[in-house]
């Protein structure tokens, strides 16, 4: 993958998840700053993701763990425990929210 395709994905994702956000969860702040998106949650904590350029990955860290996703097809794939990207992002944000977070 090229450089420019690889930010046009990531790019796209991260609006999908500002998206998100923005219209269905009044109580998780969403910050982008450059390639790194912090969710910020009532409870004081956070989910980031962030754009691994050189390695065309996006990385999530969460109060659990830290994960390496790589695109894999169409969907972004956790290169060490295999979780799908989504799935991911709404089991975490549920579970810091504590309210059912869900990225279709």
């Amino acid at each position: 993958m090229k450089d420019h395709q690889y930010h046009a994905l990531t790019d796209a994702f991260f609006q999908y998840i500002e998206d998100i956000i923005d219209q269905g969860y009044p109580d998780i702040d969403c910050e982008r700053n450059g390639g790194v998106l912090t969710l910020s949650f009532e409870n004081s904590t956070k989910v980031i993701v962030n754009k691994q350029e050189p390695l065309h990955q996006i990385w999530v860290a969460t109060r659990q763990n830290g994960f390496h996703f790589e695109l894999k097809g169409e969907q972004w794939i956790d290169n060490r425990f295999g979780h799908e990207l989504k799935t991911l992002l709404s089991e975490a944000c549920s579970a810091q929210a504590c309210d059912n977070v869900v990225f279709p």
